[in-house]
């Protein structure tokens, strides 16, 4: 991620979530690439942030993985587990709720 996106570091793992769950399955560079899409190229994940972060959720048993060729080389798709989807709804609960009481803090006069 960028030195813009600094707060967001420890959201990496629920906007993988997120991701996923709505797209049922992703290789790495796509992630990359749909953030940089949802947000303008705003926010942009790097690779070293987010291959450790997709390992994490594997290692957790949330995401898991599935390698095909495609054009003669080797893509890792990830997808989310049946823990994953109910862990995804979670997270994203409770970085939207996070997100409410942030906007309070800073700006209360435009509160969500």
């Amino acid at each position: 991620m960028n030195q813009n996106n600094s707060i967001l570091k420890g959201s990496l793992a629920t906007i993988i979530l997120k991701l996923l769950a709505e797209r049922e399955r992703m290789y790495g560079y796509e992630i990359t690439q749909k953030v940089k899409q949802i947000t303008n190229e705003e926010m942009q994940i790097t690779e070293g942030a987010l291959y450790p972060a997709l390992h994490k959720l594997e290692a957790e048993g949330l995401v898991t993985t599935e390698t095909e060729i495609v054009e003669g080389r080797a893509r890792k798709y990830y997808s989310l587990t049946k823990e994953g989807k109910t862990e995804a709804a979670s997270r994203i609960e409770e970085l939207i709720s996070s997100l409410k009481h942030l906007q309070n803090i800073l700006n209360p006069q435009f509160s969500i």
